[in-house]
């Protein structure tokens, strides 16, 4: 057992798969796990939506590190492209990268790693989770499109929560398939009523925030923060 000090706000350059990503870590005191933000459709760290569910997981007592999955380049040719953000495989590797990165950074190396992602970045997610089970603790969807994870479904066996809007008929619809697909032994998907795909409604973001500190409070770090 170890004790976690605090870390405020810093930004990090993360090596993942030959590239240099940006993000930022923050670390509350004695945290007891370390969520990982995968960004959806064209967002990056500073995404307001992830921001205000970042600061209720840091509350919680959780890690989160928010990342841009893209470099400055490659963004800039995809405002012009909008491919790489559908780059499902690509995003899933860098997300894989960054759950090393976390593993192996003396800040973090102590704490188990959840995935929270959005849109399509849920998809790069549950790839990323399937692919580095041994590390990875839980994963949350928000409104996301888990179902681009395709073949990695049945191998992701980590604690896996899927909410959508009740509101956005299409998502629930794949979701429910996605879950079905999923092997893991802990699994649900939460329909927010009256809320839409980015849960832009009053208090509906507030319920998304909520549903996922609790999900990772229950699954990351169950028996405190540790050493590998």
């Amino acid at each position: 057992m170890v004790q976690v000090a605090a870390v405020a706000e810093q930004n990090v350059r993360i090596k993942s798969r030959g590239v240099l990503l940006e993000g930022m870590l923050d670390i509350p005191a004695d945290a007891r796990g370390v969520v990982l933000f995968a960004h959806g459709s064209g967002s990056g760290r500073h995404s307001p939506r992830n921001q205000f569910v970042a600061e209720r997981l840091r509350t919680a007592g959780l890690a989160t590190l928010l990342i841009d999955l893209l470099t400055e380049r490659e963004e800039q040719i995809d405002l012009r492209t909008r491919h790489l953000r559908f780059d499902i495989p690509l995003l899933a590797d860098r997300v894989s990268g960054a759950v090393e990165w976390l593993a192996d950074d003396p800040q973090t190396q102590g704490l188990d790693v959840g995935v929270f992602g959005a849109s399509t970045g849920a998809g790069a997610a549950i790839i990323a989770a399937a692919q580095k089970a041994e590390r990875s603790g839980a994963v949350v969807s928000r409104g996301g499109r888990p179902d681009l994870a395709a073949d990695a479904l049945p191998k992701t066996l980590c604690p896996t929560l899927l909410v959508v809007g009740g509101d956005d008929p299409i998502v629930i619809d794949l979701n429910q398939q996605a879950l079905d697909r999923l092997d893991s032994p802990v699994k649900d998907l939460v329909v927010i009523p009256g809320a839409g795909h980015l849960f832009e409604e009053p208090g509906k973001l507030d319920e998304v925030a909520r549903l996922a500190a609790d999900w990772f409070t229950r699954h990351l770090g169950e028996n405190g923060p540790h050493t590998e």
